[in-house]
């Protein structure tokens, strides 16, 4: 039978299925919760050292729904980073460790560019027993006026010196989480693996509008009639976020092997899980699912991730890791080959006619005389 535990950075994971920072990670409880429905690792919601900054506005999700309104396939959110003190945070991570010594907890950190702060943070949660670190360089909508976020992960150079910092302060594994809201994903990928970091994670959500209301003619979601572009996610991102972890993984092959790669965006199948598997990614993470479907929805994924493999004899996730990439090319070299296919073709076809045609007259059948009086005619 196949087995869907690994071994990522060091991290030992019953399976691939990793609770992504934000809402479904945001205290004690409901990461208890997810540890008790067997996802394999929780990402805990972002902390800085300072949460009074922090303000959050209801409501702060809007959703697109299918023609039909039965199904939810896009999801925006203006959520900023967890609210809650950071003292109350390291103290659950403490009693975390404590319920479920043997679950891993990842710490998802955000701070300013200030060496000292996100020194001081890894050091803290480090003291608390995190297993691990991911760091948010990637939210494209909180807190950019403090150079956060994606404002901080568009600018390689600051992402190369921040990641510097992270890594020369732990010896626990260290993942940077990436934006899309870039034109070349590589860019950060590159300057986040140079600086030491374990492996990166992505995508994080895309900044977009999810609609305009065409009764009060305001953008949604509306807080006092107003609102801001936010995080856009679910099944409908899905598309990007394998082209960009593609381009991830292709990067780590070719420039920093054994570097590893979460990838996220969209899933909410088994099935889904195996398309980011067979793309380069280590892990899975699912945020907006578990808002969908709650944390439970983990088994059947982890099931249809099993049948999968059985159908096809892997045995391990490993067995099919980045198995697709090989079949990524440029769209002249899908011409060269379409090229040398249709000359094949028509080479088989004129060897197979001349074949069919009479050599001797002993090779003359009554049942196919016409077809081959057909043949010898130009």
């Amino acid at each position: 039978m196949p087995t869907l535990s690994t071994v990522v950075n060091g991290l030992k994971l019953p399976n691939p299925f990793i609770i992504g920072s934000g809402p479904p990670g945001t205290n004690l409880n409901v990461i208890g919760k997810a540890f008790k429905e067997g996802w394999g690792a929780v990402i805990a919601k972002t902390v800085s050292l300072d949460a009074s900054k922090v303000v959050n506005v209801t409501p702060r999700y809007g959703k697109l729904l299918s023609a039909d309104k039965k199904e939810v396939i896009g999801w925006e959110n203006i959520e900023l980073i967890s609210d809650r003190p950071f003292s109350i945070w390291l103290e659950e991570f403490k009693k975390c460790k404590d319920m479920v010594p043997e679950g891993i907890l990842i710490a998802s950190i955000m701070e300013e560019y200030n060496r000292d702060a996100w020194i001081e943070i890894v050091e803290r949660c480090q003291d608390a027993g995190v297993d691990s670190f991911e760091l948010n360089f990637s939210c494209p909508h909180g807190l950019p006026e403090r150079k956060m976020g994606a404002a901080m992960g568009q600018n390689p150079e600051v992402l190369n010196e921040v990641c510097s910092w992270v890594t020369s302060a732990t010896k626990l594994p260290v993942w940077a989480k990436m934006t899309p809201n870039i034109t070349r994903i590589e860019d950060p990928t590159r300057a986040a693996l140079a600086a030491g970091c374990d492996g990166v994670s992505a995508i994080n959500t895309i900044r977009s509008v999810i609609g305009v209301n065409l009764e009060t003619l305001r953008p949604e979601p509306s807080v006092e009639g107003y609102t801001t572009p936010g995080g856009y996610s679910s099944k409908a991102v899905r598309p990007i976020a394998l082209r960009m972890c593609m381009e991830i993984a292709q990067l780590i092959r070719q420039e920093f092997p054994g570097k590893t790669l979460s990838g996220m965006g969209g899933i909410e199948t088994g099935e889904d899980a195996a398309q980011f598997i067979l793309l380069g990614s280590d892990t899975v993470q699912a945020c907006t699912g578990p808002m969908k479907f709650g944390y439970e929805y983990v088994q059947p994924m982890k099931d249809q991730l099993l049948a999968f493999m059985e159908k096809h004899g892997f045995a391990t996730l490993a067995d099919f890791k980045g198995l697709s990439l090989d079949y990524f090319t440029t769209h002249a070299d899908l011409v060269v080959r379409q090229k040398a296919r249709k000359a094949s073709q028509a080479a088989e076809k004129a060897a197979a006619e001349q074949k069919q045609m009479v050599q001797a007259d002993t090779e003359w059948s009554g049942d196919d005389f016409v077809a081959q009086s057909n043949a010898l005619a130009n």
